[in-house]
């Protein structure tokens, strides 16, 4: 059993994008009752949509979804593009989605998650990584189409629901359309459904709520730990002067010496890139059914990102220097 079970790229890298002070357990009735009924009408603007994809083709390049490890209808599915991760975890009680893409690609998820033989209206329970808009732009529309439980974390509601990037609200380029989070998750806490159950852990730095999800998985007979890691890297994030949030660095930090040691069977992101998608891919279509299992992947990913971290603190600190 690996060590993630006991302890309950540059520029382009936005989403590759702590728990704050103030994170408090709350239900989904008491989250209701805290929050205004309407939600901030969507500011994402069509010209804006046409650079993020002009910026980044390969955030809408299509790819064929594929399950990534299970059987029978179960475990985990790739449902996304090139170069964002999105995933689906169907169960007979209706499915669980992690992730929405860009502002415009809801309806994008959910034709992946037909071609799959599933019916997007079945979606339950959705679950997000973090509040930027390249993984939480399509939960509104996911949404409205299937009227699922949006769940996520007590750092992140505020972006969520307002449609910005947390320190960068003021920035147009960076909107997404407002969407209802339901539940508050907690570090730790378990959402069971459809005789799943996914494990939140909180690893913020990237952003305040940021999130990421382990769930087991059985194939051939034996059960798998999944990793589905929300991301650390620094991205767009002001470390200093004035920092993106208050204790964004100190986040940064608790989350390195939280996930260093864990090990789980498969890590998977919501960018493909980070953990090497194409390639394992490429292995599971030559006939390898565990060609998405490697104990040792996050293990050096995130070593990688902490040295990404460090770099970037110190040159952020120098230009700011007097």
């Amino acid at each position: 059993m690996s060590s993630l079970r006991f302890s309950i790229l540059p520029s382009l890298l936005l989403a590759a994008c702590a728990p704050s002070p103030d994170i408090t357990e709350t239900t989904g009735a008491e989250s209701s009752k805290a929050q205004s009924e309407s939600l901030p009408a969507s500011r994402v603007t069509a010209e804006n949509l046409v650079k993020w994809r002009k910026d980044n083709p390969s955030w809408y390049a299509a790819v064929a979804p594929f399950r990534v490890i299970g059987e029978d209808g179960a475990g985990i599915y790739y449902v996304g593009t090139e170069g964002l991760g999105m995933f689906l975890i169907p169960t007979s009680e209706g499915h669980i989605v992690i992730d929405g893409g860009m502002p415009d690609q809801g309806p994008m998820v959910a034709e992946a998650i037909s071609k799959l033989g599933f019916d997007p209206k079945d979606i339950k329970i959705l679950l997000n990584s973090h509040a930027h808009l390249d993984h939480s732009g399509g939960l509104a529309d996911l949404k409205a189409m299937s009227g699922a439980e949006l769940i996520a974390s007590e750092g992140d509601r505020s972006a969520l629901e307002g449609g910005f990037y947390l320190g960068s609200e003021d920035e147009d380029f960076l909107f997404a359309p407002p969407v209802k989070v339901d539940r508050i998750i907690t570090d730790g806490e378990t959402v069971s459904h459809g005789g799943v159950a996914l494990t939140a852990h909180i690893t913020p730095g990237h952003s305040r709520g940021c999130t990421s999800w382990t769930m087991d998985v059985e194939q051939g007979g034996k059960y798998y730990e999944v990793l589905v890691f929300c991301s650390a890297t620094v991205a767009a994030n002001r470390l200093v002067n004035p920092p993106q949030y208050e204790g964004i660095v100190e986040d940064y930090r608790s989350t390195f010496d939280k996930t260093r040691d864990w090990t789980p069977d498969v890590f998977l992101a919501n960018h493909p890139g980070f953990f090497g998608m194409a390639k394992k891919r490429e292995r599971q279509q030559a006939g390898d059914p565990l060609a998405f299992v490697d104990d040792e992947a996050f293990g050096k990913f995130i070593v990688r990102v902490e040295g990404w971290f460090k770099d970037a603190l110190q040159k952020q600190s120098a230009n700011s220097a007097p």
